[in-house]
This record gives structure tokens, sequence and C-alpha cells, in this order.
């Protein structure tokens, strides 16, 4: 049930990226692409990033709370991936370049997704150590 809330808030932060390239669309007439706007393209890719780093991170969550990893892990792993991407999307809202922001968000995002990747293979191969 921990990973639910962080994907109901994963959710949420999606729809207002998505909101925003919508409503710049709308209000410039831009139908595909960017037509030219940075601003518009930076929105895109701030959406298009969370949603392709969020399904792989909501996953390995879902899995290490599955696999009864404790409470507290399960939380300041799913806090810090909403932050992470708060943070990434905020940061690349902000500038093209680089920025604080989207450096420190994309490089908690990925250490995330590495310890969590690295739990859930020593959860699959905790009972076959154990038998060893």
């Amino acid at each position: 049930m921990i990973t639910l809330l962080y994907a109901a808030l994963c959710t949420l932060l999606v729809l207002v990226l998505a909101g925003r390239v919508m409503a710049f669309r709308v209000k410039h007439k831009v139908g595909l692409g960017d037509g030219g706007h940075g601003e518009l393209n930076r929105r895109v890719r701030a959406h298009a990033n969370a949603v392709e780093y969020l399904p792989l991170a909501l996953i390995l969550l879902g899995g290490m709370e599955l696999n009864g990893y404790p409470d507290a892990l399960i939380h300041g792993f799913g806090a810090t991936l909403l932050v992470s991407r708060i943070l990434h999307a905020w940061g690349l809202s902000r500038s093209a370049g680089t920025s604080p922001g989207r450096f420190i968000g994309i490089l908690l995002t990925l250490l995330l997704m590495i310890a969590m990747a690295v739990f859930a293979i020593f959860g699959y191969l905790q009972p076959y150590l154990a038998a060893a």
C-alpha cells in the first residue's frame, strides 16, 4: 500500500507536468512539436522525462514492498523518488542548460534506481544464498 501512495503522488506530478504542456500548446496554438518555442520544448521534456523514469522506479519500489522490506525504507525511497522528480522538473523548467535542480534531481533518481535494483536483486537471490 505504501507504493500506491507514491504512485498516486507521482501520477499527480505527471498530470501537472502534462497540464503545463497542454496549457502552453493551447495558448500558443502549437499542435505538434514545440513550434520553435524553447519553453514548450522544456515543458515537453520535463513531462517526458518523468514518464520515462517513474514507471521502472515505481515497479522496483512495489517489488521491494512486496518482498517485505521495512516500511521506513519504502517510504524513504518513495519520498526520495518524488522529490528527485520534482527537482528535475523544476530545474528543467527553468533552463535548457544545466541547473542545480536538474542535476540533483537526475543524480538522486539514478542513484535511487541503482540502489532499488540492488535491493531487488539481493532480495531475489537471498533465499538461494541462504540455502548455499
